[in-house]
């Protein structure tokens, strides 16, 4: 499937109580950005100036059995703060790559394998089946976000307490696209 570029200006950000929403309660974790929903393989830009910090595997069959696999890079921007590129099909920079904005980082992906969502997966990822939305999941922290933690896994925070590095992106974003 080629790559499909986006208006990121008309991009729709979810607001609090919404799906996909930063710190949405689903019910047995908490959601640690927002979902930008687009087409799967539309292409992803930087939206500052930074350096790629790190990148790797997001979500994986092998961890969940209904995971397609996705990945994330994360940039540390000029001005500290750190962002998490999530739930990528594949990314084109590597760990060190000095990235203007607007360059190309990677591909939405596709998180949920909706032949693999049975009555044993969670009530929130059961209602989500046949739905299987294609997302870029953003992320905003103040140091190097956690990526492995016992409490995080695929974006989710498994605790009532949110980490005390993490940002809610969504007034971030809102005045960077608008």
């Amino acid at each position: 499937m080629s790559p499909k570029k986006t208006d990121y200006k008309k991009v729709k950000i979810p607001q609090k109580g919404e799906a996909g929403s930063f710190w949405e309660n689903r019910g047995d974790r908490y959601h640690c950005g927002v979902d930008l929903y687009a087409p799967e393989n539309t292409e992803v830009v930087s939206i500052e100036k930074g350096v790629v910090a790190e990148t790797g595997v997001m979500t994986s069959p092998e961890i969940l059995p209904y995971w397609n696999p996705t990945y994330y890079v994360i940039i540390e921007h000029d001005r500290g703060l750190f962002c998490k590129y999530g739930e990528l099909a594949g990314f084109t920079v590597r760990e060190g790559d000095e990235i203007e904005p607007g360059r190309l980082i990677g591909y939405v992906g596709m998180v949920l394998n909706s032949s693999k969502i049975d009555e044993f997966c969670p009530l929130y990822i059961q209602k989500l089946k046949d739905k299987n939305p294609s997302m870029l999941h953003f992320e905003l922290w103040k140091k190097l976000p956690v990526a492995t933690h016992r409490n995080y896994l695929g974006g989710n925070w498994f605790g009532e307490e949110k980490p005390e590095n993490l940002i809610d992106p969504t007034g971030y974003l809102e005045q960077l696209l608008s």
